[in-house]
């Protein structure tokens, strides 16, 4: 399965809006800006977000987007499925393989434990672990 532009931008929408939660609208225009997207496709990204209740329009002059639930309830997997569709890493029918089968169902069940058990709180938390600390040490 690969995750395409709608649902890597859609996360970064949601991203952005989680790490402001609380603060009031942000515009789709700063989101855009910030991240070097095109606010135009951000627009049409975040209209399913709204219908599905993801995020609420906020009108008039200091508008903007805010997040309908606290970052803790909306998972990546939420977002995923409302803009990229059922997760499903092939198009399998009843006739393949029993053993192909329970790969692809085992692959897909995977991916959406991973999506489903992260929020957008864990992803604005994040801390890489495996980033090299910025110590410098000089013999």
């Amino acid at each position: 399965m690969k995750i395409s532009t709608k649902g890597r931008y859609g996360l970064t929408i949601m991203m952005e809006l989680a790490a402001k939660f609380g603060e009031g609208p942000i515009s789709l225009k700063s989101i855009a800006e910030r991240n070097h997207l095109s606010e135009h496709y951000l627009e049409q990204l975040v209209a399913p977000l709204r219908n599905a209740g993801l995020v609420k329009s906020i009108r008039g002059a200091y508008g903007g987007y805010i997040l309908s639930k606290d970052p803790e309830q909306i998972t990546a997997g939420d977002i995923i499925r409302i803009l990229e569709g059922p997760i499903s890493p092939v198009d399998f029918t009843e006739e393949d393989d029993p053993a192909k089968r329970d790969l692809w169902l085992r692959i897909r069940d995977s991916i959406a434990e991973v999506l489903d058990s992260t929020t957008l709180a864990d992803m604005i938390n994040f801390q890489d672990a495996g980033k090299a600390d910025s110590y410098m040490f000089y013999i």
